[in-house]
């Protein structure tokens, strides 16, 4: 995934862009907003600032708004409801107010470039296979050896999101933003403790690997 971040200021940037390449995601930085327009060829999603030195935020928002469909995320300091109404009525598809997590940031920038739809998003198998195990995405059922698992919605969706990572690690901050859609101070143990269900409906321990510190991948074997 190719990240268009517009931010200004260079430690920002600086310590932003490490973390996105560490989550897989290639960048381009720009540090004014009235080219951002003329860079959004093969960009998945738009990281924008408000506090633009040459613009205002608002309307870099509106104009690649008019040019694309490209998700948009402002990333401000900005933290008034009206600063957030505005940005969203400006054509952005979510708002995050400075300083935030960066888990929670890459997990909105999954659900922004999910929400694009069928038809532009990355693609993914309808069903992936691993160790006898097959997950159909479209059809939300699992089976174990050609026998239908009956899992919870919230077990599918924890097994459903790492089998369309690929066999990469998705952080725990991650899967709680996407799965459940807030955090909360025992998420972490709520993670684990559907996590150890799955691994008990599955019969298939080492199918969801613990990567210590870090989260979760769908193993094979």
């Amino acid at each position: 995934m190719h990240i268009l971040l517009v931010e200004d200021d260079d430690r920002v940037a600086a310590a932003l862009r490490p973390a996105l390449h560490r989550h897989g995601m290639s960048t381009t930085r720009l540090d004014r907003g009235r080219d951002a327009v003329e860079h959004l060829a093969g960009v998945d999603v738009v990281l924008l600032d408000l506090g633009l030195p040459d613009a205002d935020g608002v309307d870099v928002c509106r104009a690649i708004r008019e040019a694309s469909d490209v998700p948009v995320i402002v990333v401000t300091a900005r933290g008034d409801v009206e600063d957030r109404i505005v940005g969203l009525h400006s054509g952005a598809d979510d708002y995050v107010v400075k300083p935030y997590d960066v888990g929670e940031l890459v997990a909105r920038i999954h659900a922004v470039q999910r929400r694009r739809g069928p038809e532009t998003a990355e693609p993914v198998d309808r069903v992936v296979t691993a160790d006898g195990v097959a997950i159909d995405l479209g059809r939300h059922t699992v089976t174990v050896d050609g026998t239908e698992v009956t899992l919870t919605r919230k077990e599918f969706q924890v097994l459903a999101l790492l089998a369309s990572a690929r066999g990469t690690v998705c952080t725990r901050t991650r899967i709680v933003a996407e799965v459940w859609g807030r955090s909360w101070p025992g998420a972490n143990r709520t993670l684990d403790v559907h996590v150890a269900t799955l691994r008990t409906k599955l019969g298939r321990p080492e199918l969801v690997q613990t990567v210590r510190g870090v989260g979760y991948r769908l193993g094979t074997s």
